[in-house]
């Protein structure tokens, strides 16, 4: 049996689809540095080492955005492609674990 299958990401420039991309790669990167989600120094020691190019890369896909004109964010359309590309369980590594009060 397939997996279901996801929806399709909405359409989006070349440019918005980097930006989508590189702020992915800097959310996956900052939950791993989190130290309420992980024991290992080491692992989070490597993320933050990486972070600071795909920091650079994201600045560079914005300032990319800006001189091509797109000066604004179309917050719904990307907030679809970032649920299209799990970008909640992603995101939510970056936040507090539940407390012990749940």
């Amino acid at each position: 049996m397939l997996p279901p299958e996801l929806p399709p990401l909405p359409a989006l420039t070349r440019a918005e689809a980097e930006l989508i991309d590189r702020y992915l790669e800097v959310v996956d990167l900052l939950g791993r540095i989190n130290p309420a989600q992980h024991r290992d120094t080491y692992r989070g020691l490597r993320a933050a080492q990486a972070l600071v190019g795909k920091a650079t890369a994201l600045r560079d896909a914005l300032a990319l955005m800006h001189r091509r004109g797109e000066t604004e964010l179309h917050a719904a359309t990307l907030a679809r492609a970032l649920r299209v590309l799990d970008g909640e369980r992603r995101t939510a590594r970056v936040g507090l674990p539940p407390g012990p009060d749940g």
